[in-house]
């Protein structure tokens, strides 16, 4: 491949990203509740760092790169919903949320079951074997 082309394949490349970049940011500023920016930050950022790393290994045209790249990668698509997911979890713990927006909610009933398990009348900070 000449050279040019290389050049113009990275640029490509590293406008995508870019604009997967801008993307997330703008959701992160636009959207109404925490589950939509969640989403808005976490979808495109993967995409965009992506697109970034194959810019990075096509234009630095070395083999011994590609495990590292790789293993980024890797990285951010194994943290990165771990990390929304916790996210979600706590802003929907804590009520953080639009329930107008949500077009069904299976959560909801999981948690009034857990909070119907709770033994009536017991005090959460106390221990079983103090009374």
């Amino acid at each position: 491949m000449s050279d040019t082309l290389i050049d113009v394949v990275t640029a490509v490349l590293m406008i995508g990203g870019a604009l997967m970049s801008v993307a997330a940011g703008v959701g992160l500023l636009r959207f109404p509740d925490l589950l939509t920016r969640m989403h808005a930050a976490t979808k495109p950022q993967v995409l965009g760092l992506l697109l970034f790393l194959l810019a990075l290994g096509l234009q630095m045209r070395s083999w011994a790169l590609i495990p590292v790249l790789l293993l980024c990668w890797i990285f951010m698509l194994l943290t990165v919903p771990v990390s929304a997911h916790m996210v979600g979890r706590a802003g929907y713990r804590t009520k953080h949320l639009r329930r107008d927006l949500l077009s069904m909610d299976e959560l909801d009933e999981v948690v009034e079951k857990a909070a119907n398990k709770k033994a009536p009348g017991r005090n959460p900070t106390e221990r079983p074997d103090e009374t």
